[in-house]
């Protein structure tokens, strides 16, 4: 079992990064975990002042610095008072993926949590280049949160591929979201159906493989239900022939869940997590909160 002692939140101080804080407000109040705000300073714009005007007042970094540690406190009172959350603040400069990965290690944090949306590297977390290098270099679960936080996760979608990693998800998913229903998912595909349906194989040949693939996926799931101490009235299992891409998007609408959590290396539906296409596709088209384990 994964314990969270200590929450950690990126923030932009733009109003829609507000929902990282606020879910980790909910997730820290309900496991008992310490929080931690951090914002990293873009001072990018004070260089460019400094090449264009030689008489720039050498205090304005620190007038900069001041005003964001002032935001920053209003946030941590604004969670307080809704959360009943002391939330530790944290105001430094420099370029944001070294200085927040130094950040969380030297707490150490169990949880990074980041929004999905922001008025900087927050709006481009999806798509960009810091998000991506964030998330790769994260030795800790990294939670990207997309909604508004109203109340603690009901139903957490968990893609596995029956790897060691698997199970590191369903931990994590069960420390984030400990009252939550868990739904397995594993997508899988009929070996070689490819070169099958080349030969000329009889479709229904082909699917008395697809049969027998779906019924030997069911039995790994029912052992990794078992081995991971997960109750039967809590946990459902699906097991779909196709892409993982599209079945984890079709199943979290269907499912109705609110997280997904999502290993960071493994084999089939999450081996390139972080850099191949399924990770670009959830995290694009989902609508939930994803959460990426380690």
């Amino acid at each position: 079992m994964v314990h969270l002692n200590r929450l950690l939140t990126a923030t932009d101080l733009s109003a829609p990064a507000r929902h990282a804080a606020d879910r980790a407000a909910l997730v820290a109040a309900s496991v008992g975990a310490t929080l931690d705000l951090a914002h990293v300073a873009n001072l990018a714009w004070l260089d460019k002042l400094r090449r264009l005007l030689a008489d720039i007042p050498a205090e304005l970094e620190a007038h900069a610095l001041d005003a964001a540690r002032e935001e920053m406190d209003k946030l941590a009172a604004i969670l307080m008072q809704h959360h009943g959350i002391s939330a530790g603040v944290h105001v430094t400069s420099g370029p944001v993926v070294p200085e927040l990965a130094k950040l969380a290690d030297g707490m150490p944090a169990d949880l990074i949590v980041l929004g999905a949306r922001g008025a900087s590297f927050m709006r481009r977390l999806l798509l960009g280049s810091t998000a991506e290098r964030l998330v790769r270099r994260a030795t800790r679960p990294t939670l990207v949160v997309k909604q508004a936080a109203h109340e603690r996760y009901r139903t957490v979608l968990v893609p596995v591929d029956f790897s060691a990693v698997s199970q590191s998800a369903i931990r994590c998913a069960r420390a984030v979201a400990p009252d939550a229903d868990i739904v397995l998912l594993h997508a899988f595909e009929v070996p070689f159906e490819g070169q099958l349906q080349f030969a000329g194989v009889d479709e229904s040949m082909i699917h008395r493989y697809r049969i027998a693939a779906k019924q030997e996926a069911l039995q790994k799931m029912e052992a990794l239900c078992g081995e991971a101490g997960l109750s039967p009235q809590e946990t459902s299992l699906v097991v779909l022939h196709g892409d993982p891409s599209q079945h984890i998007v079709e199943q979290e609408q269907e499912q109705d869940c609110d997280l997904i959590v999502m290993g960071k290396h493994g084999e089939g539906v999450v081996e390139e997590l972080l850099l191949g296409s399924v990770t670009k596709h959830v995290l694009a088209e989902s609508q939930c909160d994803v959460l990426v384990s380690v």
